[in-house]
């Protein structure tokens, strides 16, 4: 088995017309034709935004954005950007006034702690949207994320449908080229923005293209970790890795359900299936 960048090589048109046909069919299931997106002026906000105008029209899709007191003025450029472009709704919804009295309450609260109420109130913020909007929250985040469970659990990683999940982030960037994203989303440095000078490389501790290529060798090519040693991976990295997959699996299903009847839900009970659809 090898790991170059080959094997994350994806054809971009396919790609674009599944994800497109996903947002369209499944919101659609649900009697929907909205969709929301809290854009972030990142690349996999930005690609979730361009997907979602193209399945439903720019005038069913409402981008949010939801800046905080430190959030680069980068950021909410980049968000503009996608937002001209597209000709997509927008909303702008500051969150400093609501999460600062928590912060407050909790003045010894780590980076991490008020990174994870932030992206919570921002994903309050767009359900209420949902709401307001009658359209459905649209997830932005990439299989990269998923696996290695960085993500907010009810806060990034809630939504209703994700067109990105089963891309890696190397992927993200080959489809965003090639639907137009802005270059200037692209080549940026990933960063949730949750604090100045955050990166996601840097909380990671490897680049994406990195773990990209393990992580696919694991888990799509399902090598053994020894096998993933021999193409040319540190045995301490895959050794990590695949414990942060493990660690944070609870954070890519639904809280489990302790079986007591004959038909449990998400066990037994299985929607749409169970109901003929």
């Amino acid at each position: 088995m090898t790991a170059d960048d080959s094997q994350l090589s994806i054809n971009t048109d396919l790609a674009r017309s599944v994800l497109v046909a996903f947002i369209r069919d499944e919101l659609g299931r649900h009697g929907f034709t909205r969709g929301i997106v809290g854009l972030s002026g990142g690349i996999d906000s930005s690609l979730a935004c361009f997907l979602a105008a193209e399945a439903l029209g720019p005038q069913n899709v409402l981008a949010v954005r939801m800046p905080y007191a430190s959030s680069s003025p980068e950021s909410m450029e980049h968000a503009g950007l996608v937002i001209d472009h597209l000709e997509v709704r927008s909303l702008d919804v500051p969150i400093t006034d609501m999460v600062t009295p928590l912060f407050d309450r909790f003045p010894d609260m780590s980076k991490v702690r008020r990174g994870n109420v932030m992206a919570r109130v921002r994903m309050a913020i767009l359900f209420d949207q949902s709401a307001e909007f009658d359209g459905l929250v649209i997830g932005t985040g990439n299989k990269t994320e998923i696996l290695l469970g960085y993500t907010t659990l009810y806060g990034d990683s809630a939504c209703a449908v994700n067109p990105n999940g089963d891309l890696y982030k190397t992927q993200i960037r080959q489809l965003a080229r090639a639907m137009g994203v802005p270059e200037a989303i692209i080549n940026k440095p990933p960063s949730a923005d949750l604090w100045p000078g955050q990166t996601d490389e840097g909380e990671l501790g490897t680049t994406y293209e990195r773990v990209d290529r393990l992580l696919h060798l694991l888990i799509d090519e399902r090598a053994t970790p020894s096998a993933a040693v021999a193409a040319g991976f540190e045995t301490s990295f895959v050794e990590e890795t695949l414990e942060r997959v493990r660690r944070n699996h609870y954070k890519r299903v639904m809280p489990p359900i302790a079986k007591i009847s004959g038909r449990t839900v998400g066990y037994d009970f299985l929607y749409p299936r169970d109901w003929g659809t």
